[in-house]
C-alpha cells in the first residue's frame, strides 16, 4: 500500500517550499535558503544584506499532523535593527490571516507535487508562532529566528 499524499513528507516540503518561494523571493526579490541553517546566499558579484534561511524540523503524522518550520530572517548593516524588524514584520504577514472575513487561520496550500502536474490536496494551518529576541550572526548580521507550528488533516 502506498503512502497517502497528505501524508508524504516530500509533499511538505515542496509545498513549504513553493509558497515562501513564491511570496518572498518572487514578490519580495528576498533570497530564501532552505535547509541550511544561517549560511549566506552564495550569489557573485551582488552584495546580500538581507534573506530568509527555512528548515524543516520536528514533525509528527496522525490524523491531524504538525510540523516545525524554523524561519531565520537575517539583516546585515542595519545597526538598530529597523531592517530586521521589517523583514520579519513580511514574513509575519504571510504567516497570519490578517483579512476582514477570515476566521484567522492562515491556510499555505499542501500540493501533491509528484507526479508532475501539482495538485491541490489540501492545506496547512498555521497554529503557532515564537519568536525569539534579536540575536547576532558572526558575520555583522543580526536575525531573528521563528519558529512556526503548521497542522494539516493527513491520512496515516
Amino acid at each position: 500500500m502506498t503512502l497517502d499524499a497528505t501524508a508524504r513528507e516530500s509533499n511538505l516540503r515542496d509545498s513549504i517550499k513553493k509558497y515562501f518561494t513564491d511570496n518572498i523571493k518572487g514578490t519580495e526579490g528576498i533570497d530564501v535558503l532552505y535547509d541550511i541553517g544561517l549560511a549566506t546566499p552564495n550569489l557573485r558579484n551582488k552584495d546580500i544584506t538581507r534573506w530568509l534561511s527555512i528548515g524543516i524540523g520536528n514533525s509528527s503524522r496522525q490524523t491531524i499532523s504538525e510540523v516545525l518550520v524554523i524561519i531565520h530572517c537575517v539583516q546585515r548593516k542595519d545597526t538598530e535593527n529597523r531592517k530586521l524588524s521589517q523583514l520579519v514584520d513580511k514574513v509575519m504577514n504571510l504567516l497570519l490571516d490578517t483579512t476582514a472575513d477570515g476566521d484567522g487561520i492562515k491556510r499555505i496550500t499542501l500540493y501533491q507535487s509528484f507526479p508532475l502536474p501539482w495538485t491541490v490536496i489540501g492545506a496547512l494551518m498555521v497554529d503557532d508562532i515564537i519568536v525569539s529576541n534579536d540575536l547576532e550572526g558572526m558575520d555583522d548580521s543580526n536575525y531573528k529566528t521563528l519558529t512556526v507550528t503548521l497542522k494539516w488533516p493527513a491520512k496515516v
